[in-house]
């Protein structure tokens, strides 16, 4: 479900530690100490190669939670790189799994579901069902769910360029494309799951995770301008030339300006009479 490069995730790494909010991902760990399970379990949606452990770790080991996890992605890849760099030092177990169908995903005896720049590249339905499915867990044990880096469709650049809206309309429509759910939420799945939790009689927390580039991402940076000028490139609304005048420009100023890409983290708890 990652359906990015290795390279790509180590790219983003760093930009995604700095942006998530640090009292909302200690509240989630909390809450889940506050269960008072003997091994809880963590699920990582997406997992990629780990980096939600790797974000959790430090508050985890501060907290002295033995914490066992399992890490699910369809992309062997980058679950056997997860595997390399945490296996010989944390209880962690990996299943590759078919994100396409929901009731495949292995939610036996989890009791906090994480996920981290996913929920934004599925559907109403799929974020709707997994919303049911923890509800209904709930009945026997309480499951939460930390979700962190939904995109929420802002990009603000440094300097800026007269085309700035126009390639972020092209970026944000093609974040809402099918990517093998239906329909992506896109920048709007921050709110869907937010509304879907509180509908749920779940409490609901959200915090901004705002991606801060600067010249020393720009790599990263280098990696986002080339990104969204290929999916501009695919859109009837700009002229290839125009699209091409902007990536210049952007590319010339990557070691000087800024970026600033919106995130939303949130955390939906069950209520204590739940």
């Amino acid at each position: 479900m990652s359906g990015f490069s290795v390279e790509w995730l180590n790219q983003r790494e760093g930009a995604d530690h700095r942006a998530r909010d640090s009292i909302l991902l200690a509240n989630s760990i909390s809450w889940l100490k506050d269960l008072q399970v003997d091994e809880p379990i963590i699920i990582d949606l997406g997992s990629g190669t780990g980096s939600t452990i790797r974000a959790m770790l430090p508050i985890i080991q501060q907290m002295f939670l033995p914490v066992k996890w399992r890490l699910v992605d369809d992309d062997p890849l980058v679950l056997s790189e997860a595997m390399r760099r945490h296996a010989g030092e944390l209880t962690i177990e990996d299943c590759i799994v078919d994100f396409s169908n929901i009731h495949k995903l292995p939610l036996e005896e989890v009791n906090l579901i994480t996920t981290s720049a996913l929920l934004d590249l599925v559907s109403a339905d799929f974020i709707t069902e997994l919303t049911t499915q923890i509800r209904a867990m709930n009945k026997h044990r309480p499951v939460g769910l930390y979700s962190a880096l939904n995109y929420d469709g802002s990009i603000k650049w440094l300097p800026d360029h007269p085309l700035d809206r126009a390639i972020l309309d092209c970026f944000n429509q093609d974040q809402r494309r099918d990517k093998g759910f239906g329909p992506a939420l896109g920048p709007a799945a921050g709110k869907f799951l937010q509304d879907q939790f509180t509908a749920r009689d779940f409490q609901i927390f959200s915090a901004k995770s705002t991606w801060e580039l600067g010249p020393a991402d720009k790599t990263l940076v280098s990696s986002l301008i080339e990104g969204i000028a290929d999916v501009a490139l695919q859109s009837d609304n700009l002229a290839n030339s125009e699209v091409k005048d902007w990536g210049e420009f952007r590319i010339k100023n990557v070691a000087s300006g800024t970026c600033h890409v919106g995130h939303v983290d949130l955390l939906a708890t069950p209520q204590r009479n739940s």
